[in-house]
């Protein structure tokens, strides 16, 4: 993804229902990978149950991974495609890996306290939520595809 920092300050930042949205679409992703994940796990653990740290924190490494991946390579992960959500910085480039690790864990904990931290872009001057802000990232709304004329 390059930028085109004239179209990029003009983008709109994303609105709270379409963040949802998108969020919700990454959710059944994941929890797809996590069975996928939980499968192999148990093909190679004789056919029980796979528990413990080691595989939680194997579950916790492909999330970010997913996560990583995605806005690092495109800006969007396949839930903000949808939505036509992008990430990028506050000035229009890709996000680096160091923004990514930042906004992943400030976005678990904007979570905790019953979203405040994505409820806070409705007050915030820039619209941005506290994993945004705390990674200097920002999520904007692209404008939809122009439909072909027959």
């Amino acid at each position: 993804m390059t930028s085109n920092t004239e179209t990029s300050q003009e983008l709109q930042p994303a609105p709270l229902p379409r963040r949802l949205g998108a969020m919700l679409y990454d959710a059944m992703i994941i929890m797809a990978i996590w069975m996928v994940v939980g499968a192999i796990g148990v093909g190679l653990n004789g056919g029980q149950a796979v528990t413990g740290p080691l595989f939680s924190s194997l579950l916790f490494l492909v999330t970010f991974g997913f996560f990583a991946g995605f806005w690092t390579r495109r800006g969007q992960t396949l839930g903000m495609l949808a939505w036509r959500l992008r990430i990028q910085t506050l000035d229009g480039y890709p996000i680096s890996l160091m923004q990514a690790l930042l906004r992943f864990f400030t976005a678990i904990a904007a979570l905790l306290p019953l979203g405040l931290g994505l409820w806070w872009s409705l007050i915030d001057k820039q619209k941005l939520a506290w994993h945004d802000r705390y990674s200097e990232t920002r999520l904007v709304l692209l404008p939809a595809a122009a439909k072909k004329k027959p």
